[in-house]
Order: C-alpha cells, then structure tokens, then sequence
C-alpha cells in the first residue's frame, strides 16, 4: 500500500480548465467504466461547448464545487459536489491509478466535506458500488452509512450501486 503523500493537494476547478476537466472525465470513465452511471460514450458525445459551460456554470455558482486533485503539479483525481437544500451530494469522484493510495480521495472527501459544512449543508449522499472497493471502504472510513436498497447502477444494468450518507453536525458561529 502507498503511503500518504504531501505532494496531494486539492482546488477547485478554474473556468479556464473546461479542457483539463473534460480530459480527466473522460479518463475516469475509460478507467472505471463501472464506478459511474454516466458512461463515457455518453459523455465523448458532448459538444466542447458544453463543457465549457459546465465549468464555467461550476465555479459561478454558490451550488456546486467542482474539484481537482493534484500529485505535486499534475492533475490526478477529480469530484464534484452540488448543494439541494439541506444536501449536499458528491458526484464523479475519481482517481487516477498512478496516484490511488496516495491520500487524493482522502483530500478530495476532506475539501466537500467542508465546503458541505460552511453551506449549512446537514447531510451529504453518494452512491456507490455496493461492492468491497476501495472507494466503499474510504466513504465507510468518513463515516458514511448506507442509505436505501440496492439500486442499478444504469438503467438495464447488473451492478449495483449503494447510496451512503453522512449526517453533518452544525458547525456553530
């Protein structure tokens, strides 16, 4: 097992990354095709324009918080969180082979947790593999519980995913 590195940083997402960001999406689902709902013949589809605006919508907005990982000075994970109400959910958290065990997922999971709390978000939900992965063992270790049945991971699918959540305590003034 790799040790945790001080060389992992995590920061959001700058409008001027759409590029980068499309790029490590795409990656992500090539590498994982099983860890998301969306898939990557789904998402090559998408006109680079899109992309942008997804970024760009991202880090204007006070609801979403759209993240980077960092090895030293390359790009090695990504995640994302988007605020409802009272909830904040965590989408497309990955990271790259060449840095798992590293401590990324750890920062990311570190960054929204955070970012969840200083929204006055109570609760934050993901899905995941219902199975013993790495990334079940790492939400489970933050504290996450299951939340629900078992559902498919796509429509027409066999894998299953499993939603976690976390309750959060009010952080006070």
């Amino acid at each position: 097992m790799k040790m945790a590195n001080d060389a992992i940083s995590v920061r959001p997402i700058k409008p001027g990354e759409w590029q980068l960001y499309r790029d490590m999406r795409l990656c992500a689902l090539r590498d994982s095709p099983d860890a998301f709902a969306s898939t990557y013949e789904e998402e090559a589809l998408r006109a680079d324009q899109n992309w942008k605006a997804r970024i760009i919508s991202a880090f204007s907005s006070n609801h979403d918080h759209a993240l980077f990982a960092l090895n030293g000075s390359k790009i090695c994970g990504l995640a994302w969180g988007k605020l409802s109400a009272d909830t904040a959910d965590i989408f497309q958290m990955w990271v790259s082979p060449t840095s798992r065990g590293l401590g990324a997922g750890r920062a990311l999971l570190d960054e929204l947790l955070a970012w969840a709390k200083r929204c006055g978000a109570l609760r934050i939900r993901l899905g995941v593999m219902a199975d013993a992965t790495p990334a079940m063992h790492l939400y489970k270790a933050f504290g996450f519980l299951p939340d629900g049945d078992l559902e498919p991971l796509r429509k027409d699918s066999l894998l299953m995913s499993q939603s976690m959540v976390l309750e959060l305590r009010p952080t006070l003034p």
